[in-house]
C-alpha cells in the first residue's frame, strides 16, 4: 500500500510545477494557484504516508523521478505542442 501512496504523491508532483505554469498563462491566475496548491498538498501528504515503510531514500529518488519525468512528458505533450500549432 505504501508504493501505492508513493506513486500517487509522485502523480500529485507534477501538478504544482503545471498549476504554475497555468497561474502565468490563463487570464485568471486562481485556478492555476489553486491547482498548484492542492498538488503540493497531497503530494507531501502521500509521500509522508509512503515513508512509513519505505526508507527515506529510496521514497524521495522515486518521488522526485516520477515528478521530474511526468512534468518533462506533460510540458512537451501539452504545453510544447499548443505553442507549434
Amino acid at each position: 500500500m505504501n508504493w501505492l501512496f508513493l506513486v500517487m504523491a509522485g502523480l500529485f508532483e507534477i501538478g504544482w510545477p503545471l498549476g504554475l505554469k497555468l497561474s502565468q498563462t490563463m487570464p485568471s491566475k486562481f485556478w492555476g494557484i489553486v491547482i498548484a496548491i492542492v498538488s503540493m498538498t497531497l503530494s507531501g501528504g502521500f509521500l509522508w504516508m509512503a515513508q512509513k515503510s519505505i526508507p527515506i531514500g529510496t521514497a524521495y529518488a522515486v518521488w522526485t523521478g516520477i515528478g521530474a519525468v511526468g512534468t518533462l512528458f506533460v510540458g512537451i505533450m501539452f504545453l510544447t505542442i499548443r505553442l507549434v500549432f
